[in-house]
């Protein structure tokens, strides 16, 4: 069965406390989203295991990827963002405040964008449906990355005007995770879940 993707990708992710664990297998290829959603939240609680953070992990993601995402959320309140939507892309700049955080973040954003220009998806459990085009669409996408003092410079332009709409989508997403970390990615699943 497809996995239904979720949101995650070119960085700021974070940690929620919360009460409930709920133990899952590392890779769960055979289970849909409904499943796994079923297997994570139980009877309507929210219960996600923090220590593991197995959502991060893909049936084409490498350990060290998934590694780099449970940093990023974990360390979410050290990071920085501002984004500009432009008319045909985005202008990021992210930053962490933490060394360690910063490495990952670089990481997975280098990694991210060539996984995207070779149309190769890691799909991550939670990875979020808007990158769907990214990685069916890759040549239209245009990418400028520059490592600065301040942070990562990412500039991404597209004269397809869907995937110009999920790059602002995308990169509000992101966002959203780099502000909530770990709760804005809850939320973002429940309302396509329609709860």
């Amino acid at each position: 069965m497809k996995l239904v993707k979720w949101a995650i990708a070119l960085a700021l992710l974070g940690g929620v406390s919360v009460a409930a664990v709920t133990v899952l297998p590392i890779f769960a290829p055979h289970m849909d989203h409904d499943a796994m959603h079923q297997r994570m939240h139980g009877s309507g609680q929210m219960s996600h295991d923090e220590a593991n953070m197995p959502g991060l992990r893909g049936r084409n993601a490498t350990p060290e990827e998934s590694a780099e995402l449970a940093v990023m959320f974990r360390g979410f309140e050290t990071l920085s963002r501002s984004v500009e939507n432009l008319p045909n892309g985005i202008r990021t700049l992210t930053n962490s405040s933490d060394p360690h955080v910063m490495a990952a973040l670089t990481s997975h954003i280098i990694g991210m964008i060539d996984r995207v220009d070779t149309k190769n998806d890691p799909e991550i459990i939670v990875q979020s449906p808007t990158l769907d085009i990214f990685f069916q669409r890759a040549e239209s996408i245009t990418t400028e990355i520059d490592i600065t003092d301040t942070g990562i410079l990412v500039v991404q332009t597209s004269d397809d005007p869907e995937m110009v709409a999920a790059l602002h989508k995308h990169a509000a997403e992101v966002t959203a995770m780099s502000e909530r970390g770990m709760q804005a990615l809850y939320e973002m699943m429940m309302e396509r879940q329609g709860g």
